[in-house]
C-alpha cells in the first residue's frame, strides 16, 4: 500500500524548537517536503510533547490558544500564531478506530497544538488551511504505541496525513548555541543517526522498537524516549498492510541534534 494523490504517506519528522523558524535551510527543507505529496484532507499529529493516558484528542469544538510549552525564549516566539481549522470529523474517526481495539478516548477541549505540532506545520502548511487534531501518547511502551499506530492505518484511506513529531536524537546537553546550528555534532549523535538511517532503510521494525538495546549510544541519544516514541506510532500505521518503505526526507544536524525525518509508505 503506497501513497497516492488521495492517500497520503505517513511522516516522522524532527520538529525542532521555536528558533527553527529562523533557520533558512531547515524551513526550506520542510516546505519542499510538503510539496512531494498532495495536500491532505486533514492531519493527525502525534507529538512528543503530549503524553497523557487515556488517549486524548485536542480541541474540536472551539479554537484554543497554542501551547507555548517552552521557557526562556524571546517574546517573538510566544507571539506566533497557527490558526489551523479544527478537525471534529477526524477526531470522531480516531475515536471509532481506537475504541474498536480497546482504547478509551477522551476529548480535551482546552488543549491547543503544542510546539511539536505547530512549529513544523507552520513551515509545511503555512496557510494553516488544513484541519488538524493532536493525539496524546498514552504510554511510551514501544509495542503499545506500535499497535496504536496500526489501529490508525485506515485513516489514510480518507485522506488523513498521520504525522509522528519527535526528534531522531534528543539530548539537550548537546545543545550548544555558541557552536551554531551547523556545528559538528557529538559522535554519539552521529552514531545513532547512522544506525537509525540503516535500520529504517531495512524496515527493521524489531530493532527500532528495541532501540535501547540495539542502537549505539541509545541512552545518550535519548536520555528519555519521548522524542523517539512518535516513530513507533508512525511505523505501526505504515506497517498495517505489509512491510515498511522508509525514505529519508531531511537529514543533517541542528545544534548537535539529528533532524533526520522520514516519509513512510
Amino acid at each position: 500500500m503506497t501513497a497516492t494523490a488521495t492517500r497520503p504517506p505517513i511522516l516522522f519528522l524532527s520538529h525542532g524548537a521555536p528558533p527553527l523558524a529562523d533557520d533558512r535551510t531547515w524551513t526550506r527543507e520542510l516546505k519542499d517536503w510538503s510539496g512531494t505529496f498532495s495536500k491532505p484532507k486533514d492531519i493527525l499529529m502525534i507529538s512528543a510533547h503530549w503524553e497523557n493516558a487515556p488517549v486524548s484528542l485536542s480541541a474540536t469544538q472551539r479554537p484554543q490558544e497554542l501551547v507555548y510549552d517552552f521557557w526562556g525564549f524571546p517574546q517573538k516566539y510566544y507571539d506566533v500564531r497557527y490558526d489551523a481549522p479544527l478537525a471534529p470529523e477526524l477526531a470522531d474517526e480516531v475515536e471509532k478506530l481506537t475504541s474498536q481495539h480497546g482504547h478509551h478516548v477522551e476529548r480535551d477541549e482546552t488543549r491547543g497544538l503544542d510546539h511539536g505540532a505547530y512549529v513544523p506545520l507552520k513551515e509545511m502548511f503555512p496557510k494553516a488551511d488544513v484541519p488538524v487534531v493532536q493525539m496524546s501518547m498514552p504510554t511510551l511502551d514501544p509495542k503499545g504505541l506500535f499497535e496504536l499506530g496500526r489501529t490508525l492505518a485506515p485513516l489514510r484511506d480518507r485522506g488523513t496525513l498521520i504525522v509522528g513529531s519527535g526528534f531522531t536524537t534528543h539530548n539537550l546537553r548537546w545543545f550548544n548555541p555558541a557552536a551554531g546550528p551547523d556545528g559538528t555534532p557529538p559522535a554519539a549523535s552521529s552514531e545513532f543517526d547512522h544506525w537509525a538511517e540503516e535500520a529504517m532503510a531495512r524496515g527493521d521494525v524489531d530493532a527500532i522498537l528495541d532501540f535501547i538495546h540495539k542502537a549505539p549510544a541509545a541512552r545518550e541519544a535519548h536520555p528519555r524516549s519521548e522524542h523517539w516514541a512518535p516513530l513507533y506510532v508512525a511505523l505501526g500505521a505504515a506497517s498495517a498492510s505489509g512491510g515498511i518503505d522508509a525514505q529519508t526526507a531531511i537529514d543533517g544536524f541542528w545544534f548537535g541534534l539529528s533532524k533526520r525525518s522520514w516519509t513512510l509508505t
